[in-house]
């Protein structure tokens, strides 16, 4: 999978995705996966790609993590009926932060389905890397919405490689915390989250911090590096390399699932770092020399011209291909006229508030926890793991806008809380408490470039 022979690489995309919009003034634009699909068209990446449009997740498959009470209002709530359901829009964390749209359910079923469909082609030794730009929605919780995320796909794939890979690695480069994922996951040894993101005050979520390593059979198993604004490059490789090259080492997963939300890089409406945008994709290639099998989601990003460059730039290095700096002109060259057409941006003169011995202190210790892990664990089968669906019942209740501000302050924010895994006890006799029995995934038949192109 390496760059001495060409990978095989799928990629999951829906064409009515770019129709959904969550309310004016926004900062989360499903339009941005229109956008990143145009340019991996005009760059003609997509003839190195098997490209897929996603079957919709079912009932079922989002049920898999997600409690049954959430999915069916989710299913039959409208924006017009939302007014009359206030009581349950603040039980599900339903709001400002996540509207009710039109089609929102639909929507969730969608991207959701390209990363699960996506996850079961990795499991059938199909693919060696998939690509999903929709997904990634890594603030979902099993019972309620959260930071623009409605249904927590990643959890869904992730439970969907579980039926076969012993360990799984997440890694979150979106400049917010993976909580949704860390939670799911925060007592089982057989998956590794590790997250980089930004930490303090009152950037949402408020979680993260460099203590919160799980618990129980999960300790050490999830791994957090807060860090502060204006991160750089430089300064992104010289923690991301080694805390990975070490996790690798002593977790050695079969599998690795990515978030790869592009608000970290300069210039997002919401963000506060100055990775470049090849900065960004170098962690990507990173993972890559190792040789295994990649889930790459999109997450976060909210300058969509430059969320749509990211992504695009991100899959020519999966594939191994070069592309020109000048965007193609087509239908959406508007959006990069700003930039005379590039499809890399200068960063800014931002300050590098991380000073290198703060990020020694942090490094270390996430070392350290590592290196109390036995080499490549004998992972369990039965975890007590947040909401997978043999959990203990009755435990869980409860364009012009492209410039606009977005203030991160106003969204709602929680005080860092303990995690709702630790509530729970040790599994019962019940079986795999992480759903692997649930049958593998169908998918469609790659479209023909004239139908889905």
């Amino acid at each position: 999978m390496g760059d001495t022979h060409q990978p095989r690489v799928d990629y999951f995309y829906d064409a009515s995705l770019g129709n959904y919009h969550l309310g004016e003034g926004h900062p989360m634009r499903p339009h941005r996966v229109r956008l990143t699909h145009h340019l991996v068209v005009e760059y003609g990446l997509y003839k190195h790609l098997n490209v897929f449009r996603p079957k919709p997740a079912s009932r079922a498959d989002l049920t898999a993590f997600h409690s049954d009470d959430y999915m069916h209002f989710l299913n039959q709530i409208t924006p017009d009926a939302a007014k009359e359901e206030l009581d349950q829009m603040e039980r599900f964390n339903l709001g400002a932060d996540c509207p009710i749209f039109d089609g929102l359910y639909e929507y969730c079923q969608t991207y959701t389905g390209g990363s699960i469909a996506g996850a079961a082609r990795i499991n059938q030794q199909s693919s060696d890397i998939v690509l999903n730009w929709a997904g990634g929605m890594h603030h979902a919780k099993r019972g309620e919405a959260s930071g623009f995320c409605y249904i927590n796909d990643i959890v869904l794939a992730i439970l969907e490689l579980l039926k076969v890979h012993p360990r799984v690695l997440y890694i979150d480069i979106d400049i917010h915390h993976g909580d949704g994922v860390e939670e799911a996951f925060y007592l089982t040894n057989r998956v590794m989250t590790l997250s980089f993101h930004q930490w303090g005050g009152n950037f949402f979520p408020g979680t993260g911090h460099a203590d919160d390593l799980g618990s129980k059979s999960g300790k050490n198993y999830s791994l957090n590096f807060p860090l502060r604004a204006g991160m750089n490059d430089a300064a992104y490789e010289s923690i991301f390399k080694p805390v990975v090259e070490k996790v690798m080492a002593h977790f050695a997963p079969s599998v690795v699932v990515v978030c790869c939300g592009a608000d970290s890089i300069s210039g997002d409406r919401v963000g506060c770092w100055n990775l470049t945008i090849r900065g960004h994709g170098a962690c990507l290639e990173y993972l890559k020399t190792f040789n295994v099998p990649l889930l790459l989601l999109g997450g976060g990003g909210y300058t969509i011209r430059n969320v749509s460059r990211c992504w695009c730039y991100e899959t020519s290095r999966m594939l191994n291909q070069g592309i020109p700096d000048t965007i193609p002109g087509h239908e959406f060259s508007d959006y990069y006229a700003g930039n005379d057409y590039k499809l890399h941006v200068p960063i800014s003169n931002m300050e590098n508030e991380n000073s290198p011995a703060e990020l020694e202190k942090i490094k270390a210790k996430l070392l350290t926890a590592l290196s109390s892990l036995e080499h490549a664990p004998n992972v369990q089968m039965q975890t007590g793991n947040l909401g997978t669906r043999r959990n203990p019942a009755g435990l869980f209740d409860g364009d012009s806008d492209d410039e606009d501000e977005w203030e991160p302050n106003t969204r709602p924010h929680r005080t860092q809380r303990c995690h709702l895994a630790e509530y729970y006890d040790e599994p019962d006799a019940q079986g795999d408490l992480l759903g692997t029995d649930r049958p593998n995934r169908e998918f469609d038949e790659p479209p023909s470039d004239e139908e889905h192109l």
